[in-house]
């Protein structure tokens, strides 16, 4: 550890998480902290909570500076579903309509024994 005492180069002084540093040794030959920027978490599916592949893992405020290509993938529901959630929804919705042609084909024969 240097004999040097190092000094927070922002106006906050406590050790928080939004305050990490490292040590580093300036072109000039000190040594000086250099803030850390805190860790982005990659986004999550709404369905099941899975890590979205091909989405970058940045801090929220970042998503706003890149571009839409980098923010979600070309599917229906890229940047907010799974590719798995989506194939149930898609299969759910398809056995839905079926059961209601089901249920309106009963419904028809039912009629016509009357």
């Amino acid at each position: 550890m240097p004999s040097t005492r190092l000094t927070f180069r922002r106006r906050k002084t406590y050790n928080t998480a939004s305050n990490k540093v490292r040590i580093i040794k300036t072109p000039g030959g000190k040594l000086r902290y250099l803030h850390i920027k805190k860790a982005g978490s990659s986004p999550k599916c709404g369905d099941c909570g899975t890590k979205l592949p091909g989405i970058k893992a940045l801090r929220p405020r970042e998503y706003a500076t890149i571009s839409r290509p980098k923010k979600s993938v070309s599917r229906a529901y890229g940047g907010s579903r799974c590719a798995n959630c989506v194939k149930d929804r898609i299969t759910r919705a398809f056995l839905i309509e079926e059961q209601k042609i089901v249920k309106k084909v009963l419904k028809e024969s039912q009629q016509k024994k009357r």
